[in-house]
């Protein structure tokens, strides 16, 4: 009989999930007394800690012993959902020249009757590997608890954790691992404690993911499966008819290699192989995204085998340069202007907007020599920050500016800006002064024409194939491939003279967008918009620290509590769209990974919001309304219940305007809910 036992470092934190792939032992939790601790056990269980605490062998058969600890350190007795999943590491090069390391699952444990509660806190799993090989890194993937899961006596719940341990091939610290992207990466998009896909409704870990994604799986092993989910070039359906377009990689990482392969703090000890994506090029990972390449067939690419020849071309440095900078040409090209928009509401209702465009030092530049290289300057001119009035329609919208050429409505001044005059404003009869309808603001976009990393002049690209065209065949613009969206700015001006009103942005800052989209992003890109890259230059408060807020407050000037082109179709108001589609890309579980607050204050000066549509696409189009807290928290929580009991509060669902505007502050749901990012659903006792 062969015994070895592990060698045990420090139990790991909580949070560090990561670590457990950095070689440690596999080590995990909080500091424990080793072995049976005595004492009581745990009937209560906040935090479920788990740890391999030592695999041994008897002719290649392993037996693996798993110690489960409450927060107090407090053994835990009769988990009935331990699972545990058993991978083999083949390193680079061992299964062919060229091929990266891989794993390869070796044995799945799952069920009460598939191991042995000790009654001490500890857990002995004794089985068979499909594969075996001492000299290799062995992994044991061990997770238990979520949803519905409670201990032996049927009443205690248990919390979700999943651990990876490492090992090598005969009980001891494994000397090398796989360890290229963190689960904290993962989880800038991907709420921490939610599950990552809705695929698997119950795997929360990256690690856990790469375990059972391995070699035996074919398209659906992990290095080919992860860049299909998280890449526009492909489009498949599941097993389970789950469809896949790529839609939410281009809204989110757009592509960009460098969103999920990022590079660790130097001497960390952290994601020691980070930079194999560049380092070992092969062909099970490069036609997950590159899909028009047949290597065996030789279509598109030079005919191979096996990937023994692939580093001879695509060496670590070409690679990255390939594929990561377009990016930082991208964000070149976006610092080199920037906009200074002023707004000035004139006796006759109309507003002026002037456009002042400043080089990357701030120096003023004359727009008649940059505008036949500019695609589109887009001005949003309407009124009510808070409130907006007269809906989608109500507003001033014009290209003032498009491909190369400059709008007849638009004029450039002897101080080379662009400036403007509005039609009539939205502006309310007899609107007091400093109230919200007495403000008007407008949204500016700016995006100029480009080509390699370079601004060309737009007739340069702007032949027939380039452009975007409506169902009439008129020219919208050029295809978003031909220019970069920059800087947005937002300016505010008053009917009255008084000070601006202006939109809370203590809600949600941009900065908690950029965690999942860069800071980049340029919105609406593609569409009939210039691509607004959302900066400092919106920011009308500071934060704590006197830093710029960067809200999403200009948004409103399309997205109005009326909807947008469609009314209340979409739920294109800002306060559900945001929701609506965050909430469908299947990403977005958690408030707090987007908002820094809830200004539950801002409902007060709310109007109902358009929720519905009846005829739509029609002339008779006609769109019906909510009440504005009740269609906020139901763009996230459709059951039928949860209308139902709003409707019990006040609430009103889907009815004329005027019905329901009328009945907007009469809501009482903030008599008894107390909302906050980290707990939504908390209530006053």
């Amino acid at each position: 009989m062969n015994v070895k036992k592990s060698k045990i470092a420090l139990l790991l934190a909580a949070s560090a999930v990561s670590m457990a792939l950095t070689g440690c032992g596999g080590d995990d939790g909080t500091d424990g007394n080793p072995g049976n601790p005595g004492g009581p056990a745990a009937d209560y269980i906040n935090t479920l800690n788990l740890k391999v605490t030592d695999v041994t062998y008897d002719n290649g058969q392993p037996t693996v012993n798993v110690f489960a600890t409450n927060e107090e350190d407090l053994p835990i007795i009769g988990l009935q959902d331990l699972t545990l999943t058993a991978a083999q590491l083949a390193p680079q090069g061992a299964t062919g020249a060229g091929n990266s390391a891989q794993w390869t699952r070796t044995a799945r444990l799952k069920g009460a009757d598939k191991y042995t509660d000790n009654k001490d806190g500890s857990y002995t799993f004794t089985f068979e590997l499909d594969e075996y090989n001492a000299d290799m890194t062995q992994r044991f993937n061990v997770h238990a608890g979520g949803a519905d899961s409670t201990l032996a006596d049927g009443t205690t719940s248990v919390p979700r954790r999943e651990i990876v341990a490492d090992f090598d091939g005969q009980g001891f610290e494994a000397k090398y691992t796989k360890n290229i992207v963190s689960h904290e990466t993962c989880t800038n998009c991907h709420a921490e404690g939610e599950p990552l896909t809705t695929r698997h409704s119950d795997y929360y870990t990256l690690e856990t993911c790469a375990t059972c994604h391995t070699s035996k799986y074919g398209e659906s092993q992990w290095n080919h499966l992860i860049h299909n989910i998280h890449n526009t070039a492909k489009t498949f359906e599941d097993k389970y008819d789950k469809e896949y377009t790529g839609e939410a990689a281009e809204h989110l990482i757009q592509n960009n290699c460098k969103s999920c392969h990022v590079e660790p703090e130097a001497d960390s000890g952290e994601l020691t192989e980070w930079g194999n994506w560049s380092r070992i090029p092969t062909m099970e990972t490069c036609t997950s995204c590159h899909v028009d390449i047949d290597f065996v067939a030789g279509q598109g690419h030079s005919q191979q085998a096996d990937n023994s020849n692939c580093v001879a071309c695509h060496n670590a440095s070409w690679t990255e340069e390939l594929h990561t900078g377009s990016f930082g040409a991208t964000k070149a090209l976006i610092d080199t202007y920037g906009m200074n928009t002023t707004l000035a509401v004139n006796a006759d209702l109309t507003a002026t907007v002037t456009v002042a465009i400043v080089d990357a030092n701030g120096e003023a530049v004359n727009a008649s020599t940059l505008v036949p290289q500019i695609q589109r300057v887009e001005a949003t001119t309407t009124v009510g920050p808070n409130n907006v009035q007269g809906g989608y329609y109500g507003h001033d919208s014009l290209n003032l500016v498009l491909n190369g050429e400059l709008n007849e409505a638009a004029t450039i001044t002897e101080e080379g800006n662009i400036s403007y005059t509005t039609q009539v404003l939205a502006f309310p009869a007899d609107v007091a002064a400093g109230a919200d309808a007495d403000t008007a603001f407008t949204f500016t976009g700016l995006a100029l024409c480009s080509e390699s990393g370079e601004f060309v002049n737009c007739d340069t690209v702007a032949v027939d194939e380039n452009f975007e065209k409506n169902d009439d065949g008129e020219i919208t613009g050029l295809k978003a491939d031909f220019y970069t969206g920059m800087k947005a700015d937002l300016a505010f001006a008053t009917l009255s003279g008084e000070a601006a009103s202006m939109r809370h942005v203590d809600s949600v800052n941009f900065s908690a967008c950029t965690t999942c989209h860069s800071a980049e992003f340029q919105v609406h890109k593609g569409t009939h918009h210039p691509g607004f890259v959302m900066s400092e230059q919106l920011s009308h408060s500071t934060d704590a620290n006197d830093q710029p807020i960067v809200g999403v407050d200009a948004c409103v000037a399309c997205h109005t509590p009326d909807g947008t082109y469609a009314g209340g179709t979409n739920k294109g108001a800002l306060e559900m769209k945001l929701h609506v589609v965050h909430g469908a890309q299947q990403v977005i579980n958690d408030c707090t990974q987007c908002h820094t607050g809830l200004n539950l204050e801002a409902f007060k000066v709310k109007s109902a919001f358009a929720t519905k549509v009846v005829d739509a696409y029609t002339p008779s189009q006609k769109s019906l309304y909510t009440t504005p807290i009740a269609a906020t928290c139901t763009s996230c929580h459709t059951a039928e219940s949860t209308m139902t009991h709003a409707a019990g509060q006040g609430a009103l669902f889907n009815v004329d305007k005027d019905v329901a505007n009328d009945a907007a502050q009469l809501e009482t749901c903030f008599y008894c809910h107390a909302p906050t990012p980290a707990d939504h659903t908390a209530v006053k006792m």
